[in-house]
């Protein structure tokens, strides 16, 4: 199984990033992501979650409106586009498949695979 994070970087507040990440190793299709992040001296929270079709997404209220989970079920990957992106933001950000599918999944606990994650800074 792997999960690859990319897209991550330095960016202005108020700037934009894409995060992308490619995976392999597990019927991607039949399962649910989500992403999650670390901020420095912190734990892994959660951010976004979208179901196995991609028709459902959820997020944490201190992204909604600003970020979106989407999903590329031909391509095997999953995507977080981030506008408008503030210092608190910064954080190492994971990509992570979901143990359930057809419940939106908040808790690090309740996923099983994960990425090594990719660093996003919100600096000027």
């Amino acid at each position: 199984v792997q999960l690859v994070e990319s897209g991550g970087g330095l960016v202005q507040p108020g700037g934009s990033l894409r995060l992308s990440c490619t995976t392999s190793g597990f019927t991607f299709r039949e399962s649910a992501m989500g992403w999650l992040r670390a901020a420095p001296g912190k734990e892994r929270e959660f951010v976004a979650w979208i179901s196995v079709s991609g028709a459902l997404t959820s997020y944490t209220d201190s992204v909604k409106g600003r970020f979106t989970i989407s999903r590329d079920n031909v391509r095997d990957a999953v995507y977080l586009q981030m506008t408008s992106l503030k210092p608190e933001d910064t954080a190492v950000y994971y990509c992570a498949r979901a143990r359930r599918n057809g419940v939106r999944t908040t808790t690090p606990s309740n996923y099983d695979y994960w990425g090594q994650g990719t660093q996003v800074t919100v600096s000027s």
